[in-house]
């Protein structure tokens, strides 16, 4: 059954939803976070403190529907402490088109009025840190949009139409923080699913992390060509400089960059995200004190955070329980939806499906063992161990931090680079 989302929903169960390729964005994130985490620790920690002075912190739990309290950090704790452990964790991850700054509009092609958001991610961490999984919400989703409250105590009063009009609507003060806010709020009023944490981040940071890696390694697949995006690239493994990356990341339309849908653009920004933390993995990012300082400075300019994930001690600790995840363990799916079947080029979510990816989040069970059971041996649906299908056919041990997973270098990622 397909249903147009214009009503508040709650409950449901799951039979199957559209699945993204498995190496995704939340491995981005969180792998470049353990890298930081995994190596250097007083080194990291040292630069962390610096960094928290550059982070853009603003606490938006005023401007949600309810509140939900964070844990505070213990003045006592010297060692990595994750002070969220035993608790489930559901990360907004946005992508910010702000031209703010001199930088932002170049790198964005122009001084374009208002807010946008490319990229719309729910990174969810279990409890027992033994499994990740985001959620994408496809941009063009035809939904209702809440009213929601601004800091100075107005209210932007919300209408059906497509997702990314939230970050829009929030984003009319020119602040990013209201506009996840109104993301966070649109999201809780269709699914009940709360927010603990939000991040936003911009175009200049994100060139600037790229290149504080010195490049990102990528497999193009077929030649690339976009002239509103700036992008020309021949297929083969090459390394993308910071303006190249997000010039791939972003582009729509041109030559090689598939059907030109937002779903397809997602892919591509995934993919991306997951080399970097790759490389940054492989290389021991903060064994060079110059490209660790550099890296994380360019982290802190690019995100716009809640005051508990821009807090270096909550950070590094969540980092450090996560410093042997195996993206093995990492699963990725978008909201079920299909097209609406007009000329709007919006899509619907599918019922009861997309109300009971929700719920799998909210009740911190496993998205994989709802909607790909049959790659699940575990009887513990809140684990959800997977069968490796890519390496045996037998069932793999369960998910464990105990084994650092084997680290790849630059030439290892590209090797794996296939055209044709």
């Amino acid at each position: 059954m397909t249903v147009e989302v214009s009503d508040h929903r709650r409950r449901g169960r799951i039979r199957h939803a559209t699945r993204v390729p498995t190496h995704r964005l939340l491995a981005a994130v969180l792998g470049v976070i353990a890298a930081i985490a995994g190596f250097g620790l007083v080194f990291v920690e040292t630069s962390l403190n610096l960094a928290d002075d550059q982070f853009d912190k603003q606490d938006i739990s005023a401007l949600l529907p309810s509140v939900t309290p964070s844990a505070e950090p213990s003045p006592t704790s010297t060692d990595p402490e994750d002070l969220s452990a035993g608790k489930a964790l559901n990360i907004l991850l946005l992508g910010s088109d702000t031209r703010t700054g001199e930088d932002n509009q170049e790198l964005g092609k122009g001084d374009v009025g208002g807010m946008r958001n490319d990229t719309t991610m729910i990174l969810h961490i279990s409890a027992d840190r033994q499994r990740i999984e985001t959620l994408s919400v496809p941009r063009d989703s035809r939904v209702a949009i809440s009213d929601c409250k601004m800091l100075d105590g107005s209210t932007v009063y919300g209408w059906t139409g497509k997702f990314n009009i939230a970050f829009s609507n929030g984003g009319q003060n020119g602040n990013v923080a209201e506009a996840a806010a109104c993301v966070a709020t649109t999201l809780y009023d269709l699914t009940g699913l709360m927010i603990d944490h939000y991040a936003v981040i911009d175009f200049s940071g994100f060139v600037d992390m790229v290149d504080a890696l010195d490049g990102v390694p990528m497999c193009i697949t077929q030649d690339v060509y976009s002239p509103k995006a700036h992008l020309d690239l021949e297929a083969g493994a090459q390394v993308l400089d910071g303006t190249t990356a997000l010039a791939w990341a972003r582009a729509r339309t041109g030559y090689g960059l598939g059907d030109g849908t937002d779903l397809m653009r997602i892919e591509r920004q995934q993919e991306l995200l997951t080399n970097m933390a790759r490389k940054a993995l492989g290389l021991n990012l903060l064994t060079d004190a110059k490209k660790g300082t550099a890296f994380i400075n360019a982290l802190a300019k690019s995100m716009t955070m809640d005051p508990d994930l821009a807090d270096s001690r909550y950070l590094l600790g969540l980092a450090w329980s996560l410093r042997n995840f195996d993206t093995d363990n990492l699963y990725m799916a978008t909201v079920p939806w299909q097209y609406a079947g007009d000329s709007s080029g919006d899509v619907l979510w599918t019922e009861p499906d997309a109300t009971a990816a929700f719920d799998a989040l909210e009740n911190d069970e496993s998205l994989q063992a709802l909607l790909e059971p049959e790659t699940v041996t575990s009887t513990d649906e809140g684990t959800g161990t997977k069968k490796n299908k890519k390496k045996n056919s037998s069932a793999s041990p369960s998910p464990s931090v105990s084994a650092t997973p084997d680290r790849e270098t630059q030439d290892e990622i590209l090797a794996d680079c296939v055209i044709g």
